[in-house]
């Protein structure tokens, strides 16, 4: 499953449903549509921007992908050259088997946690 985030057209927050605005009264899970009519980006504000609503807002696909074990990002824009992965690689076009480059090669890592594959990676909402 795809989960839709968005990103502020003026300051570049990105709202995820993943994570929600806890500190603002919305839930993790909460879907950018069902954000309340009187929503404002949190981070405009803060920046002295203004009221940005959901309209500043547009469809934002992360690039970027982190191993929640080592803190190894895989960036699309990048690549793994060394690895035969070439540039502008889409994470969703990995192999099946790929594995974490990162962790694959510290012993300890793949005797505590085994191999670090991409299912076990986690988007990261910047760019």
């Amino acid at each position: 499953m795809t989960v839709k985030r968005y990103k502020c057209k003026v300051c570049g927050y990105i709202y995820s449903p993943l994570r929600g605005e806890p500190a603002h009264g919305i839930p993790e899970g909460t879907a950018f549509e069902d954000l309340p009519d009187d929503y404002v980006c949190p981070l405009c504000g803060v920046q002295g921007k203004g009221k940005v609503g959901t309209w500043g807002f547009e469809p934002w696909t992360p690039t970027k992908y982190i191993c929640p074990v080592c803190g190894y990002i895989y960036d699309e824009k990048r690549g793994e050259p060394h690895n035969g992965i070439p540039a502008g690689t889409r994470f969703e076009d990995l192999p099946d088997d790929y594995i974490c480059p990162v962790c694959q090669m510290d012993d300890k890592i793949r005797k505590d946690y085994g191999k670090i594959r991409k299912e076990g990676f986690k988007p990261l909402d910047t760019d």
